[in-house]
């Protein structure tokens, strides 16, 4: 028998790093039950209260998966190959509000082109902001917008330290070392926050900005505290056209990309009363980077 006193909540991409983190965080809390939507849920049986097969490229199957739903989490994929962001979060936005969703939860990134002036052309920036509007107009009860950082993650995979000309192991990056320009986080803590949107939303569900933020560091500082922990990585300084004409996928835009955080840093904005009320609505303090590393980056 469905428990009518737990409100439901919907995951979006249940099976990857921020939605995972918001199963996650909802199960513990005792208020809510969680509905996962993943395109294969035979491969993921015992991941939520209930498992649901979903797919944003197919909006016919949206509607049914959010049927009784309270609240959506809803998360998009910039890099999976084919994706359209706009189209996919159109759909699901309109899917949830049709089933008469209370409130939704989107995972949105800073508008560079609008804070840059159209300086830098960051589209997997800019086309997740351009999104917030269509969540604003949708006449959500509750809409609460939460703000991904810069992985610590992405230090152990797309932007592990390698090995260079000169012998050393580290990076070599369109990025003067020396600007405290990247607000930095550990993904899996996304979820404290949105759980934390859910259960509080008239404190977080009137369009707030929620980013996470475990620290806010230069990459002197990241390298310097991996030494400080036994490690000898280098950084060399890489000038942006060197590294954007490199041969591998996505390296224009990310020479873009840190060329925006240098100049503008990753939130674009002091956000600082955003990040407090993120923490508070979370009910924890994020980890800082050095616990984070001493804990997870091999030795």
């Amino acid at each position: 028998m469905q428990d009518l006193t737990k409100k439901l909540i919907a995951v979006i991409g249940a099976t990857g790093q921020q939605g995972g983190a918001v199963v996650r965080a909802l199960q513990p809390s005792g208020q809510f039950k969680v509905r996962a939507l993943t395109r294969d849920p035979d491969k993921h049986h015992d991941l939520a209260d209930e498992i649901i097969r979903a797919d944003l490229n197919r909006p016919e199957t949206l509607r049914s998966a959010f049927e009784g739903a309270y609240g959506v989490f809803l998360v998009t994929n910039f890099w999976e190959k084919g994706t359209d962001e706009p189209k996919q979060a159109t759909a699901a936005v309109r899917a949830a509000r049709d089933a008469g969703v209370k409130h939704c939860v989107w995972s949105t990134l800073p508008n560079v082109e609008a804070i840059s002036g159209g300086k830098f052309d960051v589209p997997h920036f800019t086309g997740k902001a351009r999104i917030d509007r269509t969540v604003k107009e949708a006449g959500f009860t509750n809409h609460t917008f939460v703000i991904a950082p810069f992985y610590y993650e992405n230090l152990l995979a797309a932007l592990a330290p390698q090995g260079q000309p000169d012998g050393s192991t580290g990076w070599a990056l369109p990025l003067d070392p020396a600007v405290r320009c990247l607000h930095m986080g550990d993904i899996s803590e996304l979820g404290d926050i949105v759980a934390g949107a859910f259960a509080h939303p008239s404190e977080a569900g009137n369009g707030e900005y929620l980013p996470l933020v475990g620290d806010f560091m230069s990459f002197d500082e990241v390298v310097d505290t991996l030494n400080r922990q036994g490690h000898k990585f280098s950084f060399k300084q890489v000038p942006e056209e060197v590294f954007a004409a490199a041969p591998f996928p996505g390296a224009a835009e990310i020479a873009n990309t840190f060329s925006y955080f240098e100049a503008h840093t990753y939130l674009g904005s002091d956000s600082r009363d955003r990040i407090a009320l993120a923490n508070k609505i979370a009910g924890r303090q994020p980890t800082k980077f050095s616990e984070w590393a001493r804990l997870n980056f091999p030795t």
